[in-house]
Order: structure tokens, then C-alpha cells, then sequence
């Protein structure tokens, strides 16, 4: 049956019981992904709840993650509404994230090189070096270290380098600080808006606007003319892409979303692929087998010396699919916000233009159809012949449709290196070694700030 019925046909999503006034407030923020599934098996793919005095819309499990990437889901979903707190708030026209249809497309090909896998061709190595340096400064031996902001310091610094030229390790707490306060209250809204006037907020803003501004004085600098092409020996960044897009169509990126555009490298990788990054470092150390058996692999991937870039994930395949594992477990994008373009049905239920919707992708990731035993962390799910993710709709970790990450290829690769080189260098244990994991909500899901390892030393 088509996504798409007659309206009149259909009926009204059955609304989720929740307590007065709250509503469904208290178990979104106690965990969106355990809800988002409850929701799916008590009400089916579609219902609506209610956070926060606002009502939503829900559509989720395979049914959804299949919808949002077809043809009728890009005619009846936008992005705008969700993102235009944010896009006010840096005094912009646009962003990548708010923007639909071809409007979309013109910032996303400008920006589809940088972000790219590309962009690090020939680098693998570096990145290396980065991250040890990014060891040497951050996890000192017989300390306990706090892992998500090592990882966030870890994240600048590497995307900093690699998309932008220079690694602005000085306004990583601007940048976490003001990423904290823009998706809790204009995006997620989990957040009331007159804490956008507290003063730590306001220092930080002024903050990442210093760091655009710094940004652009440095690419000038670089680039006194601003419209000459590259030169045969400079590998043109995501900077330099974004820069000459200004210069020569100033009507496509003009210089009020310079600031938002310029700092996305830093607000996209800081929370996404440091929380990953955080949750698979607990997952590998916290069972034996599986790091008994990346160990094994990632002593061979660096004794053979310089990287062989076409082959690094044939490599680690029990890195991989801890990779995997973890990001299944633990995902970043648990569900997608959109606005109802036009009235139109799911699975037998009416949505009326307007309404604002998540589209609860990651409810597969915990379901037992998909993946046997769901909450056991299995490494072996991703290799043939189970292969269980690639069953329809089952494994959404970088979203799904026409806003599926950009990066998603880039942060592959990061991802991999930075935890290939973590389990090779350091000798890790989880502090205190018997450590669950307690993880956050907000602004999006991932191992609590205070999840800590202890530095044995160094394996190598």
C-alpha cells in the first residue's frame, strides 16, 4: 500500500497517554530512543505525543526510515521549520540543515567536497600525527581523563586541520558552550528561551562570531584576491570552497551566513562524532573478547607502517563492526525533526500540513525482528553472510533521506583512524573498571560528561 492514500480515508494517529501538563515530556527526556520504541510497539508506526505543552506528530520504525528517503517523503517533509531558531539566531538566511529541495542541493554541492572522503585523500597519516598529538596533550599517563571532552578537544583539532587549515582549540568551549544552548532551546526546544540571555551563552556567542571573523581575516590573508582558482599545489578545503562560493555568488552564501557556515565543521563533528567516538571507546573496553580482538587487528594495521588508504577498513573488520555496533546502540541521529509540507497520509493515519513531526529512524536498531537479542553488543552482526543492517530500514546512524549527514563518509574514515589509534597507543581501563554506562539526552544522546578511563600507559 502506497505512503500516500486518500485523506479522507484515513484516520487520526492515536495520541500516547502522558501526564497533565507534561505530557510525554519526562520519558523523552529520560531517553528519546527507549521511547520512540515503546511508542512504535504500543501505537504502531504513527502516533502523537506531547513535550513541553507542543504536540507532535511521531512516525517511526522501517516504515518511516524507508519514507523519508523515497520520493513522497522529500514532497511531504521539510526541514525549515526546525532549524529557523537557529538560522535567527546567527543572523542568517540560511543553513545547510533547514534548507529543502533545490535550495538544498546549491549548499550541499558547494559543501560536498569538503565534507567528502576526499578531502582527506593522501592525509591518512596525518590525521595520525594529529591524534597522537592530541594523546600527548590530553590523556596523560595515570590520570583518569574524562572522555567525551577529550574528544570533542580531539574532534576540533582533526577536522580543524583537515576542512579549515588550523585547529581553533581555544574556542572549543564557545563552540560546545553555544551548541549546547542553540539545540536544547531553538531546535530540540527541550529548553526555555530566556536562558538564551544568561551570560555565559552571550560569551559565547561572541565567541564563535570571533572565531568567523578570524576565520575570514585567515582565508584573505591566504587569498588576497579572493577570486583567483586554486593553485596547481593547494588542495582546495571546505573553507576555501565556502570563500570563493561568497566571492563570486555573494547571492548564493552571503556574508550574514558566513558565520554559521564557516563554524558547521566544528558544531557537526564536535557532539556527533565525539559522542560516538566516546561510546565506542566504552564498548571495546568494557568487553574483553572484543578488545582482545581490535588490539590484534590494529597492532597489525600500524606495524606495516604508512597506511594503505584503499584498504584500512578491509583491515579491521572487529573494529568496524564495533564501530557499528556501538553507533547502533548509541545513536547520535535518533530521530529526524520535519514540518508536514502538505496534508498526506502514513500507514493509514492522516497528517495535516504543519504539523510538526519526528521521524523516529533508530527504533529498528532495537528491535528483535532485526537484530536478535538487541541490547547484547554484537560485533558479528555486520559481516556476511548475517549482514543483519542491511535488512530494509534497519540501520539509520547518519539519518536518512535527502539530509542524510553530508559527512558521513569523511567521519567514516575519522572515526576508524582516531579509534585504530586510540586502542594501538594507549593502554586503557574503564575507571572504575566495573563502569556502566550513563549517558545524556540533551542536546542530543550520548555517554555522560562524566564517563572517565584511566591511562595505564602507553601499549606503544
Amino acid at each position: 500500500m502506497s505512503a500516500v492514500l486518500e485523506f479522507d480515508q484515513a484516520q487520526d494517529p492515536p495520541r500516547a497517554r502522558g501526564l497533565p501538563l507534561l505530557g510525554n515530556t519526562l520519558d523523552m527526556a529520560r531517553g528519546p530512543a527507549e521511547f520512540f520504541v515503546k511508542l512504535y510497539r504500543e501505537y504502531g508506526p504513527v502516533s502523537r505525543i506531547s513535550v513541553l505543552g507542543n504536540s507532535y506528530t511521531v512516525i517511526a520504525g522501517p516504515e518511516a526510515a524507508n519514507f523519508v528517503g523515497s520520493r513522497e517523503g522529500k514532497d511531504c517533509l521539510r526541514s525549515k521549520e526546525f532549524w529557523q531558531g537557529l538560522v535567527e539566531e546567527y543572523g542568517a538566511t540560511r543553513t545547510l540543515t533547514g534548507e529543502d529541495g533545490e535550495s538544498h542541493k546549491e549548499l550541499r554541492n558547494i559543501m560536498r567536497r569538503g565534507y567528502s572522503k576526499d578531502s582527506i585523500k593522501g592525509r591518512y597519516d596525518e590525521l595520525v600525527r594529529i591524534t597522537d598529538r592530541c594523546f600527548q596533550r590530553d590523556w596523560p599517563v595515570g590520570q583518569s581523563v574524562q572522555v567525551l571532552p577529550a574528544m570533542q578537544y580531539m574532534v576540533t583539532d582533526q577536522l580543524g586541520t583537515i576542512l579549515t587549515g588550523s585547529a581553533p582549540l581555544e574556542y572549543v568551549d564557545a563552540i560546545r558552550t553555544k551548541i549546547l544552548y542553540i539545540l536544547n532551546v531553538l531546535v530540540t526546544r527541550q529548553r526555555p528561551k530566556f536562558l538564551l540571555l544568561r551570560p555565559e551563552y552571550k560569551k559565547a556567542r561572541r565567541r564563535v562570531f570571533e572565531l568567523k571573523e578570524k576565520m575570514v581575516a585567515d582565508w584573505y590573508a591566504r587569498h588576497p584576491n579572493g577570486q583567483e582558482e586554486p593553485g596547481e599545489d593547494e588542495t582546495p578545503n571546505l573553507i576555501d570552497d565556502i570563500m570563493r562560493a561568497h566571492v563570486n555568488q555573494p547571492e548564493v552564501i552571503p556574508e550574514s551566513d558566513l558565520a554559521v557556515t564557516l563554524t558547521g565543521p566544528y558544531v557537526a563533528g564536535l557532539d556527533t562524532v565525539a559522542n560516538t567516538t566516546a561510546a565506542i571507546t566504552y564498548c571495546v573496553l568494557k568487553y574483553p573478547e572484543v578488545r582482545r580482538r581490535v588490539y590484534e587487528e590494529v597492532d597489525a594495521l600500524f606495524a606495516e607502517g604508512d597506511i594503505d588508504e584503499s584498504q584500512l577498513f578491509a583491515k579491521i573488520p572487529a573494529l568496524q563492526g564495533a564501530i557499528m555496533e556501538a553507533m547502533r546502540l548509541y545513536p547520535i541521529a535518533v530521530a529526524q525533526m520535519r514540518t508536514a509540507t502538505k496534508d498526506f497520509v502514513f500507514q493509514g493515519c492522516r497528517i495535516r500540513e504543519g504539523e510538526m513531526l519526528y521521524v523516529a529512524t533508530s527504533v529498528p536498531h532495537f528491535m528483535e525482528e532485526f537484530y536478535p537479542e538487541p541490547q547484547r553488543f554484537d560485533i558479528d552482526r555486520y559481516a556476511k553472510p548475517r549482514a543483519e543492517h542491511m535488512q530494509s530500514g534497519a540501520y539509520s546512524p547518519y539519518g536518512r533521506g535527502p539530509h542524510t549527514c553530508l559527512g558521513k563518509s569523511l567521519a567514516e574514515v575519522q572515526i576508524a583512524l582516531s579509534m585504530a589509534r586510540l586502542f594501538y597507543k594507549l593502554d586503557l581501563e574503564l575507571d572504575p573498571p566495573d563502569y556502566t554506562l550513563k549517558t545524556k539526552t540533551a542536546p542530543t544522546p550520548g555517554p555522560s560528561t562524566q564517563f572517565k578511563v584511566r591511562v595505564k600507559g602507553y601499549r606503544h
